[in-house]
């Protein structure tokens, strides 16, 4: 709505944002979701967790500001959506979106692409005028920085470390993309124990064979001749619990294993020995009787 008067308008709307700002925050609490989940996410920090490989200048482009979510300037005082969060910003933002209401051509903003997502350079109240305004899209000047890891839509500030691990996990143990998707873990803390777990099996490889092997020949050895056979072993012996993936399973067996036998080996004797373990550990932990020996007849 406008009454004419671009100025007193512009007042309204920035009270309007800021009303839209703690009515968002109620409603996540009500949903119960993470307390940073409207936090604006950090560019450097981003990219830093996913692994930066390089940038292209892609020069103007028409974005759409609900792609817009995250700053360079971890001062500035907006959350995710780009609704003001502090009053200081009144005076600079009413003089935009009065300019905006009068039809005045504005400087296009410049931003980073990360994936699908953008990160403002400069330009943050012109974003959250227009987004305030109703705008769709707004011209921007953008420059796409690739990355190790795909960054997702639903990212929030607080799993930035854990995408650091997998990261890291990714650089120790340089997979092909087709094999690289079947290692799925429900805990991206146990990233950093896998990659250590890889690296040391390489280690035993290269003191077997006597001879020196690069991070990603032992990766794909290990992929191929350790991690696919042993997991149809533990799938096959019925020891992936449940709510486990692949990954998991492998990760908490091959531990088991080597803290019970002091061995990487692989047989048999060594499932039935993890079943037998496994099958004390399920009792203690519900605190079952011990199973007495059959008695036969004969």
């Amino acid at each position: 709505m406008s009454s004419g008067f671009s100025a007193s308008d512009a007042q309204h709307d920035f009270s309007r944002a800021r009303r839209a700002r703690l009515l968002s925050d109620v409603a996540r609490r009500l949903r119960r979701e993470p307390d940073d989940v409207g936090l604006i996410l950090p560019f450097e920090e981003v990219v830093d967790a996913l692994g930066r490989t390089g940038q292209v200048d892609r020069g103007l482009q028409i974005v759409p500001l609900d792609a817009i979510v995250g700053t360079v300037d971890r001062a500035v005082d907006f959350d995710r959506g780009f609704r003001p969060t502090s009053a200081r910003l009144r005076s600079r933002w009413e003089r935009i979106a009065a300019a905006q209401r009068r039809g005045e051509a504005l400087p296009p903003i410049s931003l980073f692409q990360v994936g699908d997502l953008y990160f403002v350079r400069d330009g943050h109240h012109r974003v959250s005028v227009a987004k305030s305004l109703g705008h769709e899209d707004i011209d921007a000047y953008v420059t796409e920085v690739t990355t190790r890891l795909k960054l997702g839509a639903d990212l929030r500030v607080s799993q930035l470390p854990l995408k650091d691990h997998e990261r890291l996990f990714r650089e120790r143990v340089p997979l092909d993309a087709q094999r690289r998707a079947r290692i799925r873990l429900s805990d991206p803390w146990d990233f950093g124990t896998l990659a250590e777990a890889v690296e040391a099996w390489g280690f035993r490889l290269m003191q077997e064979r006597g001879h020196f092997y690069e991070r990603a020949e032992v990766a794909r050895i290990w992929f191929d001749e350790e991690y696919v056979p042993v997991s149809e072993l533990i799938s096959s012996g019925d020891l992936v619990e449940r709510g486990e993936t692949e990954a998991d399973a492998y990760l908490r067996v091959a531990a088991d294993r080597y803290l019970l036998l002091r061995t990487h080996e692989w047989s048999d004797d060594v499932l039935d020995r993890l079943r037998q373990a496994e099958q004390r550990r399920y009792r203690r932990r519900h605190r079952l009787p011990p199973r007495r020996p059959r008695r036969w007849p004969y």
